[in-house]
C-alpha cells in the first residue's frame, strides 16, 4: 500500500498536470469564439494555439535543471505563477498579439507539470512501480482534456471565454499554492551540482543515440495526437463527419476518457507483459502501430462510428508514454529530470509545428459555409501519417539498444 507521503505526492502533482492539460485544450472549444470576436484564420488560430507547445517546448531544459537543482515542489508551484500571469493577460487581450504573448506564457509556466510529477515520483515509488503511477499521474491530469470537451460547451453557454480563462488563472494560483505548502520537502536536492554542469547533462543528453532511438517514434505519436486533440480534431469531427458542435464536444471527451483508459491500463499491464517476452519498448511500439493504424482508417473513411474511431484514437496514444519510463530505467537518478524534460521538449517543439502546418495546410482551402474542405483536414492528416510511418522504421530499426542502454546507466 503506497504511504500518505506518496499519495499526497500524487494527488497534489496530479492536479498541477490537470492545470495544464485544460489549457493545452482550452482553444479548442474557444475556437469559434475567437474566429467571431476577433476574425483569425485558420493559419492565425494554429499559430496561436500551438504557441502554448512552444513556450512548453522552451521551458523544457531550464526546467528540467530546476527540477534537478531545486526540486519538483518549488519548480512546479513557482513556474505555474507564470501561468497565472499569462492567463490573466490572455483574458484581458483584445488583439492577436496580445493573445500570443498571454498563451506563450502559459505554456511556459505548465511546463515542469508532467515531468515534475514523474521526478517527484521516481524518488518515492520503485522502479517496478514506476510505470502504474506514472500512468495514475497521466490518468489524473488527462481529466483535463475531458474537462475541455462537452463541459467547456456547456460553461461556455452560460459566459465567455475570458471569463473562463480568468478562472482558470484563479485555479493556477491555487494549484501553485497547494503544491509549495501541500507537497512534501524531504529529497528534493538530490545533488548539489553547479547550473552549468546540469545544462551540460542535458546538451549529453539531446547528444545521445540512444535517447533518440527510444523517443523517435513516441515524441512524434505523442505531439500528434497533442496537436490534434487540442485543436483540430473537433475541425475535423465538424467539418469531415459534420457533427455539430455539440457532438464534437462530446466525442473530444470521448477521445480523453479512453486516453485515461489507456493511461491506466498500459501502466498497469506494462510489467505484466514482461512475463510474455514483451518488455517496456516493445509494448510501447505495438501500441503506437495501433494508432497509426487507427489514422489511415480515419483517413480512408472506412465506414465505422466516430465514437469508435476516437476511443481507438485516444487509448492507443497513450501507449507513448511509457517512453518515459523507458528513459527512467536508461539513465541515472540525478539525470532522470533532464532525461524527460529532454524527451518532453522534443513532443513539444514537433507538436508546434504540426499544430502550425495543419493550420496552414487547411487555409489553403478557402471556407465554405463555415467549414473547409474533406480534402484539406485528409491532406494535412495523411502527412502526418508519413511523418509516423517514417519514425517507426528508425523505432523498430534492430539495433543494439540494450547494450547502449546498460552503458548509459553505468
Amino acid at each position: 500500500m503506497p504511504t500518505w507521503q506518496q499519495l499526497r505526492v500524487l494527488v497534489l502533482f496530479s492536479i498541477g498536470y490537470f492545470t495544464s492539460y485544460i489549457f493545452l485544450g482550452v482553444n479548442g472549444g474557444f475556437s469559434p469564439h475567437l474566429i467571431h470576436d476577433l476574425g483569425l484564420s485558420a493559419a492565425d488560430l494554429g499559430m496561436l494555439t500551438s504557441l502554448h507547445f512552444l513556450g512548453f517546448a522552451i521551458a523544457q531544459i531550464p526546467g528540467g535543471v530546476m527540477l534537478d537543482h531545486f526540486g519538483a515542489r518549488r519548480s512546479v508551484a513557482g513556474l505555474l505563477l507564470i501561468t497565472v500571469l499569462g492567463a490573466v493577460i490572455y483574458s484581458q487581450a483584445h488583439t492577436l498579439a496580445g493573445l500570443m504573448a498571454g498563451r506563450f506564457l502559459i505554456g511556459f509556466g505548465v511546463a515542469a507539470t508532467l515531468p515534475g510529477a514523474f521526478k517527484a515520483l521516481a524518488q518515492l515509488f520503485a522502479i517496478q512501480r514506476v510505470p502504474m503511477v506514472n500512468g495514475i499521474v497521466l490518468a489524473l491530469g488527462g481529466l483535463g482534456g475531458v474537462v475541455v470537451g462537452w463541459p467547456l460547451t456547456w460553461l461556455l453557454s452560460m459566459t465567455d471565454w475570458r471569463t473562463i480563462c480568468s478562472g482558470m488563472a484563479m485555479f493556477s494560483a491555487w494549484a501553485a499554492f497547494a503544491l509549495w505548502f501541500g507537497a512534501p520537502w524531504d529529497r528534493e536536492l538530490c545533488h548539489k551540482a553547479t547550473i552549468l554542469t546540469q545544462f551540460k547533462g542535458t546538451w549529453q543528453i539531446l547528444c545521445n543515440s540512444t535517447f533518440w532511438k527510444i523517443t523517435s517514434l513516441p515524441a512524434v505519436v505523442q505531439a500528434t495526437f497533442l496537436a490534434m486533440q487540442s485543436l483540430w480534431l473537433g475541425a475535423y469531427l465538424r467539418d469531415v463527419c459534420l457533427l455539430p458542435a455539440s457532438q464534437a464536444a462530446a466525442m473530444i471527451s470521448v477521445v480523453s476518457l479512453a486516453m485515461i483508459s489507456g493511461y491506466l491500463f498500459i501502466g498497469i499491464a506494462a510489467r505484466s507483459l514482461e512475463r510474455f517476452g514483451l518488455n517496456l519498448y516493445r509494448v510501447c511500439g505495438i501500441g503506437m502501430l495501433v494508432f497509426v493504424l487507427t489514422q489511415i482508417l480515419i483517413v480512408l473513411q472506412v465506414p465505422l462510428p466516430p465514437s469508435l474511431l476516437c476511443a481507438s484514437y485516444g487509448i492507443s496514444a497513450s501507449s507513448s508514454i511509457l517512453g518515459y519510463a523507458i528513459l527512467t530505467e536508461s539513465f541515472p537518478e540525478q539525470m532522470i529530470g533532464r532525461a524527460s524534460t529532454a524527451f518532453t521538449l522534443v513532443m513539444f517543439i514537433l507538436g508546434f509545428l504540426i499544430q502550425i502546418a495543419v493550420g496552414a495546410v487547411l487555409n489553403h482551402w478557402p471556407r465554405i459555409n463555415g467549414h473547409y474542405p474533406v480534402v484539406a483536414h485528409l491532406s494535412a492528416w495523411s502527412a502526418l501519417i508519413a511523418l509516423q510511418a517514417i519514425s517507426a522504421v528508425w523505432y523498430f530499426f534492430p539495433t543494439r539498444l540494450k547494450q547502449a542502454i546498460s552503458h548509459n546507466a553505468a
